[in-house]
């Protein structure tokens, strides 16, 4: 401090000449204090710059609502190909209509049910409520059976979306989900051919895409690449590997945080891929209040719509935890099982208990 005080003293001097300034910069002593002093501010700035919290980036796009916007462009699509999923896709309309959603809403079915159905009255019945209760608009259509296996070859049947050139936007998802919350934002989107989450759950280095939500704007150009993949495919490929091929390296992806969670994540004891994170501390709560969709994935538990044993359920069920406090925490299982009680309870009210 003497030699700073001295060197202030001589700088306010009159009598101060430049040769002092270069005898006392010559000085070991001094140029040791100088780089003490870099590099403590250094480090303090570094130290600084790492306790900072990072940016949290928005989640969801937030509409404008001073802009007009002219929802009929738009549409929220889903597929049936038989009874069940019939009921399932009636169970997302209704949601839609329950949480005053914009957009059209259209429903594609087969111009022709298989023969063997002994359910038409049924089918006749929730085609007649999407229709007249949850504003549905009902388009047969031809569908497209790429597989050997009909539950995944039925899949593929989603794909005509792509044709339905009428609108500007599609949002397609899987209806063995549960929607928590309106997607309406996702119509307002950069434009791009495709838009997908990642399936994180999976444990793959190529950042695999789910096709389980996918956001396409319709035309004959993509239509025609998707008809010609199908027929180019090979027989294990199905709708989300040939989703992939496509758009994975040319689609816009969508955060899997609120867009679409899965039921087993809450199974779980490993949440760094859903959370993104070692620093975030895994709250069920908070995760279920975030999220927009829920895809049903426990195998091997069964779908909500089919039985369950006891045993089964007791067996698959996610585990309590232990909290900070010692505490038994059970918040995670309590959220699965409602999940699937809720599903099983709205199914009976919306569709009837025989589908």
């Amino acid at each position: 401090m003497q030699l700073y005080s001295q060197l202030g003293n001589n700088i306010c001097s009159s009598s101060w000449k430049p040769r002092f300034a270069s005898r006392v910069l010559l000085r070991p002593r001094f140029v040791r204090d100088i780089l003490i002093i870099f590099f403590v501010v250094a480090a303090c700035q570094l130290l600084w710059v790492y306790l900072l919290p990072l940016p949290q980036p928005s989640a969801s796009v937030v509409i404008d609502n001073s802009q007009e916007v002219e929802w009929s462009r738009f549409a929220y699509a889903q597929y049936a190909t038989d009874p069940v999923y019939l009921c399932n896709s009636l169970m997302i309309f209704e949601t839609l209509q329950r949480l005053q959603t914009k957009p059209d809403r259209i429903l594609m079915y087969p111009n022709r049910w298989p023969a063997n159905t002994t359910k038409r009255k049924a089918i006749e019945r929730m085609l007649a409520k999407a229709r007249d209760e949850y504003n549905v608009k009902l388009k047969p259509i031809s569908p497209l059976q790429a597989s050997p296996d009909v539950t995944w070859g039925d899949s593929f049947t989603k794909l005509l979306a792509f044709n339905l050139t009428e609108y500007e936007r599609i949002l397609i998802l899987d209806s063995d989900s549960t929607i928590l919350q309106s997607m309406d934002e996702l119509f307002l989107l950069p434009s791009a051919p495709v838009a997908m989450p990642r399936a994180y759950w999976l444990q793959s280095e190529d950042n695999f895409l789910t096709s389980g939500l996918v956001v396409l704007e319709p035309s004959e150009f993509q239509f025609s690449r998707i008809i010609n993949a199908i027929s180019e495919k090979d027989l294990k490929e199905y709708d989300m590997e040939l989703m992939n091929r496509l758009y994975q390296n040319h689609c816009l992806i969508l955060p899997h945080r609120p867009y679409f969670l899965i039921s087993g994540e809450f199974r779980g004891d490993n949440h760094l891929r859903y959370l993104g994170s070692d620093n975030e501390v895994w709250d069920p709560q908070k995760v279920f209040a975030e999220a927009k969709i829920i895809h049903f994935s426990d195998w091997p538990y069964p779908k909500p719509w089919r039985k369950a044993s006891k045993t089964n359920t007791d067996r698959r069920m996610p585990n309590c935890s232990i909290g900070l406090t010692g505490e038994e925490d059970c918040r995670g299982r309590d959220i699965w099982l409602s999940l699937y009680e809720d599903f099983r309870e709205r199914r009976k009210n919306i569709c009837g208990p025989r589908i």
